[in-house]
């Protein structure tokens, strides 16, 4: 197979016209040959860091859709799945993705559960890192969330350090808001990335400590343009991540889309790519091609270098997408799962108060961090309520490993003025998280949630729309398209009920995850990330 076009090789930092001949899934040759050709050629994108779970797709279905946007390859930490299946859910990703042309390589998820302070569905210790890791199919140790372990010398956590250290594959950081010795600690201890940076300064001081910073553009967490400056002078140190991308989200566009704002911001075109396509294949030891003699034919065919609408996507030499056409077939796929509760009763979600203060967690847009808030109680009949005038509504997690009373805190700024929310997808235990405007409305959403096990939802007295994930409660069982379509729908319903979130059901998500200060809600109950310890809902006097 011969294709011409115009040649873009990144290393050299050239465009020649030229031709590419592809023999047994590889590159046999790349020549300067003349022709009219004016579409350009180039390695394919590689998202650095994400979760294919939190796309609501099995690794198969996601592929279908990524290669639309010339995506070739990711680099992916189930730590989702693996919270609820253990290494078993490790596994099966891996399984699922080998069956479709689609280069996904996972790690060994480091952080199962997270913390202690939350209820997961499986555990897994050093030993099952040393396990994992010892397989061809994990390519690093995923992201090291509990850095207090490593800044605290935790014996079990420093053990994880070492086996990826063992198998001499990299160790990926999670450090929001690290900065001065103790980031310099938890470098020293050999993690090597970080993709939770949420200013310009903290990036820099990491890239000047010699971590590699991914600039991460999700569906709930964006910093894109608080970080995109540092890339012309730090390029060769830095990659493009979502870390979580929902499906409505990912049907637009994923790497493709990043490299267009950046080009439009007048960066280097080089440099850019230098970091969308290289950087993770050489930090990673991927096996991705990068466009040169006896490598993998893994490349694109573009329109431009301006806004990189992809034409078609190469994997091994196999044409997976043209057009906007994808060719990466369905494959039938089991739903294990681990959803283990009965339905809840409206009294379960009631929290007297006497308090004239409550902690309220303020959700902020576009962030995963959160503040922490003091506001005036509303107590009717001696029990906490919901305060829509002000925005203060209730919020419960619900253990859904085990039949255990829900925890209950406030949050504001969802904006719901009535009806409620609910989602099983919850990082990173993935509990049941709601937030409504009244018990009774709580109540139903996360019954839908149990009779479905697991999904996201929007109830409104009678109406409600579900979008069922019976794997693992956390990804659907139906194609990207219809996953998409049925997710848009939900978080229209979302908005109708008055939520001003641009991706209400991905920050809902991420109100559990208690390793991102401030002020976070587990199942077990209000939670400061700063001083890691539960704190009271009622704010003593």
């Amino acid at each position: 197979m011969q294709i011409k076009g115009q040649i873009v090789d990144i290393e050299n930092r050239c465009i020649y016209t030229g031709e590419i001949t592809v023999e047994n899934g590889k590159i046999s040759s790349i020549i300067e040959k003349n022709h009219d050709v004016q579409h350009y050629i180039m390695p394919g994108f590689i998202d650095s860091h994400i979760h294919i779970e939190s796309s609501m797709l099995v690794p198969s279905e996601f592929a279908k859709i990524a290669v639309l946007h010339g995506t070739v390859a990711t680099i992916s930490d189930p730590h989702e799945i693996a919270n609820v299946l253990g290494t078993a859910g490790v596994y099966y990703m891996i399984e699922n993705g080998k069956k479709v042309p689609f280069k996904f390589h996972f790690g060994a998820p480091s952080c199962v559960p997270a913390t202690t302070f939350e209820s997961a569905g499986a555990i897994i210790d050093s030993e099952g890192i040393k396990e994992l890791m010892a397989s061809p199919d994990i390519y690093y140790l995923a992201e090291m969330m509990n850095y207090p372990g490593v800044l605290f010398d935790d014996e079990e956590v420093l053990k994880k350090i070492e086996w990826a250290k063992h198998f001499n594959k990299p160790i990926d950081g999670h450090a929001p808001g690290l900065r001065g010795e103790s980031v310099k600690k938890y470098i020293s201890a050999g993690i090597s990335t970080d993709h939770e940076c949420f200013t310009f300064e903290e990036a820099e001081e990491k890239l000047s400590l010699g971590m590699k910073i991914l600039i991460r553009e999700g569906s709930a967490a964006k910093n894109f343009e608080a970080l995109i400056d540092l890339l012309p002078e730090n390029y060769e140190n830095m990659m493009f991540c979502s870390d979580d991308k929902h499906p409505d989200d990912l049907i637009v566009g994923h790497i493709n889309l990043l490299c267009a704002r950046a080009v439009a911001k007048g960066i280097d075109v080089f440099k850019i790519l230098q970091a969308a396509c290289v950087n993770p294949v050489n930090h990673y030891k991927m096996n991705v091609g990068l466009l040169k003699e006896n490598d993998a034919a893994d490349f694109i065919v573009v329109e431009d270098l301006i806004d990189f609408k992809v034409k078609q996507t190469y994997i091994n030499g196999e044409l997976v997408a043209a057009n906007g056409e994808s060719f990466v077939k369905h494959i039938l796929f089991e739903t294990p799962n681990n959803f283990n509760i009965t339905s809840k009763k409206i009294e379960d979600f009631e929290v007297s108060g006497s308090g004239s203060k409550i902690r309220v967690i303020e959700a902020l847009e576009g962030q995963l961090i959160t503040n922490e808030i003091h506001h005036k109680s509303l107590i009717l009949d001696g029990q906490l309520v919901s305060d829509t005038e002000n925005d203060i509504l209730k919020m419960a997690v619900v253990n859904r490993y085990q039949n255990t009373k829900p925890a209950i805190a406030f949050i504001k700024n969802f904006g719901l003025k009535k009806g409620a929310i609910a989602s099983s997808v919850a990082h990173d235990c993935h509990n049941i998280v709601v937030v409504g405007t009244s018990d009774a409305e709580i109540c139903n959403a996360v019954n839908l949630i149990i009779e479905n096990r697991g999904g996201v939802c929007a109830v409104n007295g009678t109406e409600n729309k579900m979008l069922a994930l019976p794997v693992a409660g956390i990804m659907s069982d139906k194609n990207g398209q219809e996953t998409g379509k049925l997710y848009q729908e939900i978080d229209a319903m979302a908005k109708e009920l008055g939520s001003n979130f641009k991706a209400p059901f991905m920050t809902l998500s991420f109100m559990a995850l208690l390793v991102i200060p401030d002020l976070k809600l587990s199942d077990k109950g209000l939670f400061s990330g700063n001083t890691f310890s539960f704190v009271d809902l009622e704010v003593k006097n």
